[in-house]
């Protein structure tokens, strides 16, 4: 090898090495920035500090780093009473796990089966169906909040104050009856899936809904396991259709980011809070982190599969 070469082989390694090492410096200021509040609720969620005449001090203050722990804030908020609501917060997080798992069942069926549609089918609005489905999704789902809310109060399933349970009905309309427009990661996962199979199942006589459920649905496992994911975590953690549906008289029907945010900015805010929200924060991300762990594997297989065809 030539000496001028090797000397534009050294440079072009050297480069190399100095483009990476920014790019990895970058990423770790990004990622310091990206923890800090993260690691600062879970330790204000685990503050225990007192004022010297014995008042425990339950606000945001100018510490990072508490000097005293416990789990004073998460018992305070497990057995608290708020908005008139005996043991509130664990109502909530049972509000809240019944919405979303309902939606979660609800939602990916409606997904999974246009994906199917969308993929194996062929009829003559296939085309604009998929084109409009594209155009609506670039639109935010909360545009269509005010419509919706007028709609599910003319049926009476929002702001019905005989029967404030028929909101948290309202509320998984309002999650899962448009959840079959997303269904392009799902289709695209099942267009891997050979057209030869659904034939040979239609040669034998089988219904569309029986190819659905015998043959496509067993072999979609990650498919499956990423949508209902993504069914779940959306009720998990929204606010806005939620605050806008139930409505701030029902707290005993709130689901829980609801009550975390009324819990300081509420009707009756109380700043002395902050830690027992801190906590409620702590304890709302545990499900999602835990399901995220045991199923990434299933989670990331669903999306690199759906994504090879759009």
């Amino acid at each position: 090898m030539s000496t001028t070469k090797k000397k534009r082989v050294a440079s072009q390694s050297r480069n190399r090495r100095v483009s990476l090492g920014v790019t990895y410096a970058i990423l770790i200021v990004l990622g310091i920035i990206w923890l800090i509040p993260l690691v600062w609720i879970a330790l204000s969620a685990f503050r225990c500090q007192y004022q010297p005449d014995g008042t425990f001090i339950g606000r945001v203050t100018s510490n990072f780093f508490p000097t005293g722990f416990g789990f004073k804030n998460f018992t305070d908020l497990i057995t608290g009473t708020f908005y008139g609501v005996p043991k509130a917060f664990p109502r909530w997080m049972l509000n809240t796990l019944i919405i979303a798992a309902v939606d979660c069942v609800i939602s990916t069926f409606l997904v999974l089966s246009v994906a199917y549609c969308m993929s194996k089918l062929r009829f003559k609005l296939r085309k604009p169906f998929m084109n409009l489905s594209m155009v609506i999704g670039l639109f935010p789902s909360f545009m269509s909040m005010i419509a919706i809310y007028f709609l599910l109060k003319s049926i009476g399933l929002t702001g019905n104050p005989a029967h404030p349970e028929y909101s948290v009905i309202g509320l998984v309309l309002a999650y899962s009856a448009g959840a079959g427009l997303g269904f392009q990661v799902a289709k695209g996962f099942f267009d891997v899936i050979p057209n030869a199979l659904v034939e040979s199942a239609k040669l034998d006589g089988c219904t569309n809904f029986q190819i659905f459920r015998r043959i496509i649905l067993p072999l979609a496992k990650p498919i499956i396991i990423y949508q209902a994911l993504m069914s779940f975590t959306g009720p998990w953690m929204d606010f806005i259709f939620a605050k806008v549906i139930i409505g701030a008289d029902n707290a005993a029907y709130w689901t829980v980011s609801v009550g975390l945010y009324s819990m300081l900015f509420g009707t009756h805010p109380d700043t002395n809070l902050f830690t027992q929200f801190a906590a409620g924060c702590v304890i709302v991300a545990i499900p999602i982190v835990t399901l995220f762990m045991f199923l990434q594997k299933y989670y990331v297989e669903g999306v690199t599969a759906g994504a090879v065809k759009g």
